[in-house]
């Protein structure tokens, strides 16, 4: 009974400070970079993804084939403000939580150290104090980072806070499959997801290299139960409580003239997963124009083929990618492993310089657009729980667009002919990470 009762202490839970688990750290870190990278043969193989049909983006078409395809939840009469960088994201986070009446979850895959975290604890535990009900789930992995000493803070402030997937010897799937997600929802009727995580690096406005760039959305309307269902997803799991209510899941209003919204979600699968289908069924229907940026890209030899077929029909394509600043070099240097065949067929790629690129868009025609969790690579697609919402409204679509070329002006365009002059060195690491694709 001790030994269970010490197990259930923080220092065990992330096993920063436990000598027995760090050979299981080790085996994990070094897992789950390759599994980063890493496909399943029944999907890494797969010939090609094809589509039936021609729903075309903006369409109500497109838009059933989203539901249907990905399980994306549906709703009309929604709002949606996309917020860039920490300078946006945290105080419109920060006003949400300080204006909470009832009830505030927050889910996240990071939450290390910093100003922000403090801050963000220190209006959580106000709201506690205050009577509101407030749920916290941690990563037990992603968020390794996080002080014990704000943990403890908020728990005698009356925050509930747990753990997602504990560390556990020897047990290799535990470590392997996280939840990735971003969910704050605040009273039921507020909502935020993307890629932002809670710490330093994503404060200020990616002004160096020690501050992040990352793309975030606040949103209202009957879509927020679709992310209240997300973090109500992961919360059962790791508490087998089930948070139901009018302070949870209030009646939400459509709003006069609001956009249609959809949630997608996914979760660990051997097989193709819901939010594989919606980046398939994006690029596929693709006519004009296909801009992506990724934090992570390594795509599939499927997708690789979907994306030069797209290329050869004349769909501008433009790939914005974390570059030499990249927090995963093992990540960088297996998806610069597709550069060769993507340049090849005229598909524009761009690095990001100054700092970590940690956001995840899609836009597809400049009509329709996904922000959220969800990288392009095999760690988002199949091993971890996802979310992403996603639009089809020229306004919107009109500002990820203004984003998207700001960031390329602050990139380094990578060609055909200086992709051609790489040295043996670089050779070397985009050959030995096709082998650890294991997609020869």
């Amino acid at each position: 009974m001790q030994w269970q009762e010490r197990m259930k202490d923080w220092r065990f839970r992330v096993a920063g400070l436990s000598l027995p688990a760090l050979p299981t750290l080790a085996l994990g870190a070094a897992w789950l970079g390759i599994r980063m990278v890493n496909r399943d043969q029944s999907a890494a193989t797969r010939n090609d993804y094809k589509l039936i049909g021609n729903p075309l983006p903006g369409t109500e078409e497109f838009s059933r084939a989203i539901e249907a395809t990905a399980h994306a939840n549906t709703s009309e009469g929604n709002t949606l403000q996309v917020l860039r960088n920490g300078d946006e994201i945290f105080p419109s986070m920060l006003q949400a939580i300080r204006e909470a009446k009832y009830t505030i979850n927050l889910l996240t895959y990071v939450y290390w150290t910093g100003p922000i975290a403090q801050e963000v604890a220190a209006a959580l535990s106000e709201r506690a104090e205050a009577g509101v009900k407030c749920n916290v789930l941690l990563d037990a992995f992603g968020c390794n980072k996080i002080s014990k000493k704000l943990i403890q803070d908020m728990k005698e402030a009356g925050v509930r806070v747990e753990w997602f997937r504990p560390l556990a010897l020897f047990d290799v799937n535990r470590l392997d499959n996280r939840t990735h997600r971003k969910v704050l929802v605040v009273d039921g009727r507020v909502g935020f997801t993307g890629g932002v995580g809670i710490a330093s690096e994503w404060m200020g406005n990616a002004q160096d290299k020690n501050h992040w760039r990352d793309t975030h959305i606040r949103v209202e309307g009957p879509a927020v139960l679709a992310l209240q269902g997300a973090f109500g997803d992961n919360w059962f799991e790791a508490t087998g409580e089930t948070l139901a209510g009018e302070e949870y899941l209030p009646a939400l209003t459509r709003m006069e003239g609001g956009l249609r919204l959809q949630v997608t979600r996914s979760s660990a699968s051997k097989y193709d997963t819901n939010m594989e289908a919606l980046f398939q069924l994006a690029i596929a229907a693709s006519t004009k124009s296909l801009w992506i940026t990724m934090a992570y890209f390594v795509p599939t030899r499927a997708f690789t083929r979907n994306l030069i077929e797209l290329a050869k029909k004349g769909v501008d394509i433009r790939i914005l990618v974390a570059g030499h600043r990249s927090n995963h070099k093992l990540v960088l240097w297996a998806g610069r492993d597709y550069y060769d065949e993507l340049l090849k067929n005229r598909i524009r790629i761009f690095e990001f310089e100054p700092t970590m690129l940690h956001a995840k868009t899609m836009l597809v025609d400049g009509i329709w657009g996904t922000v959220g969790s969800t990288n392009f690579d095999n760690r988002s697609f199949s091993l971890n729980d996802e979310i992403n919402v996603s639009f089809q409204d020229r306004d919107l679509a009109a500002i990820l667009e203004s984003h998207f070329l700001e960031d390329v002006s602050r990139a380094k365009e990578i060609t055909l002919e200086q992709w051609d002059k790489r040295g043996p060195i670089e050779r070397t690491l985009n050959r030995a990470s096709t082998i650890m694709n294991m997609e020869l």
